[in-house]
């Protein structure tokens, strides 16, 4: 396991990069499955334009004005942030020693700070004194969904991080009040379900101010979400963040490999398990006593596959919705499948004792299959 990408190109090329230590693996995967996802639903959006399902927005920009006072104190703020926590990492006594720790801190480097602040100010200046006109124009462009992939993202992954800590931390209530502050800022303990319900939540106030169809658009992301879960189980498996399977030690078929099989998950990120012999990885130094199911894997195998049938499906089915309902359909099945070998906090409901996933699973089946009686039945076109 690589905790970090420090490690990996340290074990796999042997090459000694300390300032790899900032680069989390399983957030390296993420920010991956969201760059893939961007692409692919950009894709099908113009589709989707094109084919008439989504109209655009008109709204009015001023072009060829200088940078206002509110444009340069933004990009100061945003500077500063980046130059006292990310880059400060690099100029901090100690801090590539552990640089998650340091930037989930209050520590920080205000020189730095200071200095990437006055930087992206004057980048911003810089930017628009040489589009300034001596008449600042009033434009009226028009804006179509494929356009707001950019703000899409960040609004999704922002409320979606934002939703995984606050579910993660509703299973995990016992863990959580023994240290709020650090349990809500730790960078580890996501729930997928938890970031999905949120973002779409956000989404739909944003697609409702913008007047874009919220099941348009959702036949058009579906195909990209399962893109997006199954590289981010990538990222839960090479740095071994806990979302791994119970013990495993029945005999292994012959034409399994072993590590698909039965897995202790060594350097594994959270720590946990048996320390390791002759380990000089410093604080990652552990793995699992006994070989566990390692459920990343089967969870990207069964994404990917999910992911091959909807687009395959998403030019097929002739109404709108049907193809989020299938999407629904297969994700809730994928994770109540999963769930009967992960290892995950159950609760006590009438003597049945199911996890927050399965719950939420079930769920997704019901709604998925309510969806596609209904958008079969209004024969809206996709």
């Amino acid at each position: 396991m690589y905790p970090n990408l420090y490690y990996a190109f340290k074990d796999l090329f042997n090459i000694d990069l300390p300032f790899l230590k900032i680069i989390n693996s399983f957030g390296f995967f993420v920010a991956l499955s969201f760059l893939a996802a961007a692409w692919l639903l950009t894709k099908e959006l113009k589709r989707k334009q094109a084919r008439g399902s989504f109209i655009y927005e008109e709204t009015i920009i001023e072009t060829g004005a200088p940078a206002s006072t509110a444009d340069l104190l933004l990009n100061f703020i945003l500077g500063f942030i980046l130059g006292y926590k990310i880059l400060g990492v690099f100029f901090t006594e100690g801090a590539l020693n552990d640089p998650q720790a340091f930037i989930f801190s209050s520590k920080g480097n205000v020189l730095i700070g200071l200095i990437a602040g006055l930087f992206f100010a004057g980048l911003k200046w810089w930017e628009k004194n040489k589009q300034k006109l001596e008449k600042p124009e009033k434009r009226t462009v028009r804006i179509w969904p494929s356009d707001r992939v950019g703000d899409i993202t960040i609004l999704a992954a922002i409320s979606g991080f934002i939703g995984a800590k606050i579910f993660d931390n509703l299973e995990n209530w016992d863990r959580f009040v023994q240290d709020p502050i650090g349990n809500l800022l730790s960078p580890s303990g996501l729930t997928f379900y938890g970031g999905l319900i949120v973002a779409a939540l956000a989404l739909a106030w944003y697609f409702k101010k913008h007047k874009i169809k919220f099941i348009n658009f959702a036949d058009a992301v579906a195909p990209a979400l399962m893109l997006a879960y199954a590289l981010g189980r990538i990222g839960c498996q090479v740095a071994g963040d806990g979302d791994w399977g119970i013990v495993n030690t029945s005999a292994k078929p012959s034409w399994i490999p072993q590590g698909f099989w039965s897995y202790t998950y060594p350097h594994n990120v959270n720590k946990e398990g048996v320390p390791m012999a002759n380990c000089d990885w410093g604080e990652y130094c552990n793995q699992l006593p006994q070989g566990v199911y390692p459920t990343p894997i089967y969870e990207t195998l069964m994404g990917l596959l999910i992911f091959a049938v909807l687009w395959m499906l998403r030019k097929k089915l002739p109404f709108a919705g049907q193809l989020f309902a299938v999407y629904l359909i297969l994700n809730g099945i994928e994770r109540f499948t999963i769930e009967q070998i992960r290892v995950n906090t159950t609760y006590n409901i009438g003597g049945i004792h199911p996890t927050q996933a399965e719950i939420i699973a079930v769920f997704l089946i019901i709604i998925g299959i309510l969806l596609w009686f209904r958008s079969s039945k209004k024969k809206i076109a996709a």
